[in-house]
């Protein structure tokens, strides 16, 4: 769960805000790539698990496919790997979830003022540059929304496995949502679910209990000044 959270918020924060840069530029037709982009979002991690899956398989997707086109040596079979089954569920998900960081992402560019557009391209700075050094900065909020609905859904990934891996190959997949559900419906073991979910509870309150203080500290500095 850690390598999937990690991987996943932060590719979800990068390739969406690349995202909502490019749309940021009124391109034509933005509205439909945006829908576009957006679009994966809409669907449940199920379809996206099953869609990966059929694409990830070794004889059907696109390793067969490229084999198909005379390239007999290639090789893109992650999904049966041990070491590399993790990073597909990766994959799926920042497919899924970029399109929500973009909106928001592209939302709080909407409501960054045009003069300080037009000081920025006074001084001859380029756009690469005014989007790091100057929108990236005032994005802190938006990109802080974004991260706890992504890391909310981090917490309670199962369909996505389930679909995508079943979490294997062998345990290599396996998330602690899984590990619960298995035990409680397929084992029924009510005891180890218990303790799995109690388990899980506690990780996400000692996560969460440093990040609330340190706000509630940020707040009680600011009220005394």
């Amino acid at each position: 769960m850690l390598i999937f959270g990690v991987l996943y918020v932060a590719g979800c924060l990068v390739l969406g805000f690349l995202l909502a840069a490019s749309l940021d530029r009124k391109v034509r037709f933005e509205s439909v790539f945006r829908t576009i982009f957006l679009y994966p979002y809409a669907m449940s991690f199920v379809v996206t698990g099953l869609i990966w899956q059929w694409m990830l398989n070794p004889v059907l997707g696109i390793q067969a496919s490229v084999r198909a086109l005379g390239w007999e040596s290639f090789v893109f079979d992650w999904i049966v790997s041990r070491e590399m089954a993790i990073y597909t569920v990766v994959f799926a998900g920042v497919w899924q979830g970029a399109g929500l960081v973009m909106v928001i992402a592209l939302s709080g560019m909407r409501g960054i003022g045009e003069e300080q557009w037009k000081a920025a391209q006074i001084d001859g700075i380029p756009i690469w540059r005014i989007y790091l050094s100057i929108i990236l900065p005032q994005l802190g909020p938006a990109f802080t929304a974004a991260g706890m609905l992504l890391a909310m859904g981090v917490i309670k990934t199962y369909d996505l496995v389930v679909a995508l891996t079943g979490g294997g190959p062998g345990n290599a997949t396996e998330v602690p949502a899984k590990f619960i559900m298995d035990n409680l419906f397929e084992r029924q073991n009510l005891g180890l679910a218990t303790a799995g979910a109690t388990v899980l509870v506690l990780s996400v309150v000692m996560a969460a209990a440093p990040f609330r203080y340190a706000l509630h500290v940020r707040a009680r500095r600011r009220g005394t000044r």
